[in-house]
């Protein structure tokens, strides 16, 4: 970390009172010193990353951070707030605020320095150092771990790391179960745990709850091992270390990979941030169930998906994520293999599905020939949809096990053209198959082969047999059926259906509901040649999507003063996000302000959606935005569409928000007043404008 951090990235002094104005303040030193060659750029890729998950964490600590190529090498910077910025934390705003910056290839650098950051902020006295710090060489010094941090705890007890993160836990642990000094295995032979880590981004949380178990188990007296499951990949245990193991903690809110590999031991299966909070009583809790007895079979527990991560989920919530975990996995096939096929047709022409195989004809030459790769190519991409949905919907239910039957089911539904639906089908039916064969009791002897040989043979078997003999057949008729009914819309029913999609796709940007309206929409156009009425639908979702971001930064542009100035920002780069069909950019807005925001969105998105289909507008890619325009069937009408939708939003946006009234007694001069800069005359400063 000695190159990443100096004392020019350092504030001890700031004055931002919004994490995007400690953002843009930080932001600027990089810039400064060459490390950010855009600074809008690179802040709106930082708003990106904040949008999926707040990055503050308890104990007063925001860590910004994203990859991105305005990046030239990987930076952090410092800063350190009086009042305190709120950066999403359940405990409160944070005074210890860390940007982090990598290049958009720099995985590994960008996740080093964040999960050694990570693991620093575990401990009180490098945390207290940091806001006692009197200068910014020498906070800077601390972050790199050239010098070490004072103990302002003199009656604290010294001689072991130095790792106090979890003292108080530690104390605790000493009432709990099987955490006192008498180790029922005798004094020569501590109490072994094995450990492992993952949260969804892998990398703040995953590290920080090793470091806080690892930190308790020396407290403890306890011989603790933690396999870190990051983004960037782990290092499995040693099998021996598995082995000789009392005991296994679980802290995790994704599956953990290959988990069999510690059955049979006294297992704790819980979420990441109790290791964070409380690790000395996880310790406690696993000492006592080795106590007792307590161990686990080959496939101990339930997947993250399937225990929810709340208690008393609903299993409409679980059917959600399933489903969600297979349309993830299958957009990226749907993108790659739409655009082209689509681009083959650009090249090629609309003949160009008829040409032979570019193995035993291909001219370098004649454009008709690479119009035929990229077109085979793209057919070849979305061949895998449905085994990819189906696959990944078994496997957020069952996790790897379910794999196999999966793809194997998502295959059979292809064969027996039972098309997307098929696909859902035969991935909650193999989830299903092999939940129910994890639940039988297994010979110890056997629990070995069960993963690799057992479960494969039996569920992909139960699972083929279903598919080919009971259900497809009636799946495979609702199929065709329902895409008679597309190709037979016409007039009111096509517009209608294009305002429901618009709706759809607006309502949520980007989360389940405007998914289950992209993956319609990309079902439709996932075969060679799909039908007129499936390209119009492409088309309609592919515009209403459009609307929110653009329809935010146009309003943005006009009237600003309705807006503050993180959101003015914002604006500048919803423009881009709305051209390249990224509905995403509007989160902020809408998270800001949804009674407005929302509704008028999903007005927009319907107008937009409605005049595509009457327009008759096509789309053979399934995404692109305003970039792939010339592959768009009508498509001047098509833009008229897109625009009468931002320009609906933009207006309703603007007046909901100039309908807000000052408190009584401030003068009559506009919601915000004259000075957009300064809120109303005796109002608070406006948080959505």
């Amino acid at each position: 970390m000695s190159d990443m951090i100096t004392a020019d990235l350092v504030d001890l002094d700031l004055s931002a009172d919004t994490k995007e104005a400690a953002a843009r303040a930080l932001a600027e030193r990089m810039v400064a010193l060459g490390r950010v060659t855009d600074l809008e750029g690179f802040l709106a890729d930082v708003a990106a990353r904040e949008a999926q998950m707040p990055t503050g964490l308890d104990g007063g600590i925001g860590i910004p951070h994203c990859r991105s190529e305005h990046v030239t090498e990987p930076t952090l910077a410092f800063g350190r707030s009086t009042a305190g910025i709120d950066f999403g934390a359940a405990d409160g705003p944070a005074d210890l605020i860390f940007l982090i910056a990598a290049p958009a290839g720099a995985d590994d650098a960008h996740l080093t320095i964040l999960s050694s950051l990570a693991r620093q902020l575990m401990n009180a006295e490098f945390t207290a150092a940091l806001r006692s710090a009197g200068d910014a060489a020498g906070a800077a010094a601390l972050i790199r771990g050239e010098e070490p941090a004072p103990a302002d705890d003199p009656t604290e007890e010294t001689g072991d790391t130095g790792d106090t993160g979890a003292v108080s836990a530690a104390a605790s642990a000493e009432a709990a179960p099987g955490s006192t000094g008498e180790d029922p295995d005798g004094p020569e032979r501590p109490f072994r745990i094995v450990a492992v880590t993952s949260c969804p981004t892998g990398i703040a949380h995953t590290y920080m709850a090793a470091e806080s178990l690892e930190n308790a188990g020396r407290e403890a007296g306890v011989d603790l091992v933690v396999e870190t499951q990051g983004s960037a990949g782990f290092t499995r245990l040693d099998p021996a270390v598995i082995a000789a193991a009392d005991g296994v903690i679980f802290a995790h809110d994704v599956p953990v990979r290959d988990k069999d590999r510690f059955a049979g031991k006294a297992t704790v299966d819980t979420g990441v941030k109790a290791a964070i909070n409380r690790p000395a009583e996880l310790i406690g809790e696993v000492r006592g169930k080795a106590a007792r007895g307590e161990v686990t079979s080959a496939s101990p527990g339930a997947t993250p998906v399937e225990r929810g991560g709340e208690s008393g989920e609903g299993y409409g919530t679980k059917l959600r994520k399933w489903l969600m975990s297979g349309v993830s996995y299958m957009v990226p096939f749907v993108a790659a293999g739409g655009l082209l096929i689509a681009l083959g047709f650009a090249i090629g022409g609309y003949e160009i599905n008829k040409a032979p195989s570019v193995m035993d004809h291909f001219v370098w030459t004649q454009a008709d020939s690479w119009g035929a790769l990229l077109f085979q190519i793209g057919g070849v991409a979305f061949a895998f949809l449905v085994p990819v949905l189906a696959g990944y919907i078994a496997y957020g239910m069952a996790d790897r096990p379910g794999l196999v039957p999966g793809f194997v089911g998502g295959s059979i539904a292809l064969t027996i053209n039972a098309g997307f639906l098929g696909g859902l089908a035969a991935g909650l039916i193999s989830g299903a198959v092999v939940l129910a064969i994890q639940r039988v009791p297994i010979p110890k002897a056997l629990r070995g082969i069960m993963p690799v040989v057992v479960i494969p043979l039996i569920s992909a078997a139960v699972v083929g047999f279903l598919m080919f003999v009971v259900i497809g057949k009636p799946i495979a008729s609702a199929q065709e059926g329902m895409t008679d009914w597309l190709n037979g819309l016409s007039g009111a029913n096509a517009i209608l259906l294009g305002a429901l999609l618009g709706l759809m796709m607006c309502f949520d940007l980007g989360g389940p509901v405007n998914k289950v309206a992209y993956t319609f929409a990309t079902a439709g156009i996932a075969v060679a040649s799909p039908s007129d009425s499936a390209m119009k639908i492409m088309a309609a979702v592919m515009a209403a999507g459009m609307v929110p971001p653009l329809a935010m930064a146009l309003a943005t542009t006009v009237r600003g003063r309705l807006f503050n100035a993180a959101e003015r920002e914002n604006g500048k780069a919803a423009w881009v996000l709305g051209a390249s069909f990224i509905s995403e950019g509007a989160i902020p807005f809408a998270a800001a302000d949804p009674l407005r925001v929302i509704p008028s969105s999903m007005v927009g998105g319907a107008v937009t959606g409605a005049l595509s289909m009457a327009f008759g507008a096509t789309l053979r890619a399934p995404h692109g935005g305003i970039f792939v325009v010339p592959l768009i069937g009508n498509p001047l009408l098509y833009l008229v569409a897109i625009a009468a939708g931002v320009c609906v939003t933009t207006a309703l946006v603007i007046v909901l928000k100039g309908l807000r009234k000052p408190v009584p007694g401030a003068a009559a001069q506009g919601p915000e007043g004259t000075d957009p800069s300064a809120p109303a005359e005796g109002a608070k400063r406006p948080v959505a404008a």
